[in-house]
């Protein structure tokens, strides 16, 4: 059966090919973003859950006449590709979950595929943005991070999830307002499936994000009540859950975190520092990332001897100091290091975890204003942006600063890729690189790489 061909239950002959109409399409290269380029007479469709080679019936879930291109949910393998294996979670297995009714849940999007071919699909993308966006032809493995053997499972030290109209725990299908019931997260770390929250009644909460430290400290459950969810029945929820955790309501578009029982933080590790970090505030999920990007960090700018006592240094995006602590410990008291961040909550949380270290100053502002405000040289800068990047302006200023290095971790490859393209226009190469699968079973890498003056 041909790539153009349409599958019985298709209502195409001569009819409106909308969401809904299934077809059989050969499926092509990965794209960034976790699906896979097919094509149906001539138009693009964006295939997700499916592996290059396969030829598979699609259900369409997103198009139109006048749409660039489609999308699509495969929901048969006719011809299955030697990498696909069984998917290690129901909810998110997509021909299982469209037999029964609707799509898979977000989240684990290449859980079908073997650990081995998704990090190799993974390089194919990154690789791919750096040709396309930076000009630059360049293969880098993308490393695996934990343990051999945990089969890319129970890494997630921080999970999201929405309730359904019935009050159950429950996950967004891919771009859906859809809510489909879990009763367990795979990749969430054990702490967080131990709390069973698949048990309560959730009626009044719209969300709930948990986070279970990695090194053992008490974890914290953040419920977002919906508008008009009366104090009683917050109570209600908070005494089903466990004594031993930290209970806190929240408001994401104002950004308050109120205690209902316990602290409204959680103490993680990483590099022998301590660090708190308040509500929804940023830390890296994988429970070996913290070390991970620390390491790759320290040892490019060390090893290039950009990072020694008495060095002036930057860490812009900083976060809760992630960076900011094991670079105040590189260049001693001597030296000094700014760490800026924009999110106010956060910026507080560093200066708490920072408060020891004579040598850091902490600004709470965007970036860009920081750096035009303060006008100075820097010996080597880190450089962390959330996944839509630094940008061209900040890409400007930051080598108006004249460093001898910067140290880049990203989250995303077309972002990186970007920027990567505005340091080259400015006489800067990229002298390392490494990549991290930093979320296994997901389409999302992290890279670092080290960037420095051409001349």
């Amino acid at each position: 059966m041909s790539s153009n061909s349409v599958s019985p239950h298709s209502a195409a002959t001569g009819k409106h090919e909308g969401p809904g109409t299934e077809l059989v399409v050969d499926v092509g290269p990965i794209a960034h973003g976790g699906h896979f380029v097919a094509r149906h007479e001539g138009r693009v469709i964006f295939v997700r859950h499916g592996i290059p080679g396969e030829k598979v019936r699609i259900r369409l879930t997103d198009s139109g006449d006048s749409s660039r291109f489609w999308r699509a949910d495969v929901v048969d393998v006719l011809e299955a590709s030697p990498d696909r294996v069984q998917h290690f979670w129901k909810p998110a297995d997509s021909p299982g979950s469209w037999r029964r009714g609707g799509p898979p849940v977000g989240g684990a999007e290449l859980g079908h595929v073997s650990l081995g071919r998704q990090r190799s699909l993974k390089a194919e993308v990154l690789a791919e943005q750096l040709k396309r966006l930076a000009g630059l032809d360049l293969a880098t493995e993308v490393e695996p991070v934990g343990d051999a053997d945990d089969a890319g499972l129970g890494w997630r030290t921080r999970a999201s999830f929405a309730v359904t109209a019935k009050g159950r725990l429950g996950m967004h299908a891919h771009r859906s307002d859809a809510v489909i019931p879990v009763h367990e997260m795979p990749l969430a770390h054990p702490g967080i499936n131990d709390l069973r929250l698949w048990d309560l009644d959730l009626t009044g909460i719209a969300r709930v994000e948990v986070a279970v430290p990695a090194n053992g400290s008490r974890p914290l459950v953040l419920l977002a009540p919906e508008e008009g969810t009366s104090p009683k029945r917050l109570h209600g929820i908070l005494t089903r859950l466990p004594q031993d955790i930290s209970v806190a309501s929240f408001d994401a578009a104002k950004g308050h975190v109120l205690q209902l029982r316990g602290r409204t933080w959680v103490q993680e590790s990483a590099a022998g520092h301590e660090y708190r970090v308040t509500g929804e505030g940023f830390w890296q999920i994988h429970k070996d990332a913290p070390e991970t990007l620390v390491n790759a960090v320290t040892g490019y700018l060390s090893g290039g001897g950009y990072l020694q006592p008495g060095a002036a240094v930057a860490d812009l995006y900083a976060g809760a100091g992630l960076f900011t602590a094991p670079l105040a410990d590189a260049v001693g008291v001597t030296g000094s290091v700014l760490s800026v961040e924009g999110a106010p909550g956060t910026s507080r949380d560093a200066r708490k975890n920072l408060h020891g270290e004579p040598q850091v100053e902490i600004v709470q502002g965007r970036v860009e204003r920081v750096l035009h405000q303060r006008a100075r040289s820097f010996d080597s800068l880190v450089l962390d942006p959330p996944r839509a990047g630094a940008g061209k302006a900040v890409v400007r200023q930051l080598m108006e600063t004249g460093p001898r290095a910067i140290a880049y971790v990203s989250c995303d490859p077309a972002s990186f890729a970007r920027d990567l393209g505005y340091f080259h226009q400015g006489g800067w190469r990229l002298e390392s690189l490494r990549a991290f699968d930093l979320y296994p079973h997901t389409h999302h890498l992290e890279t670092v790489g080290l960037l420095v003056p051409a001349s």
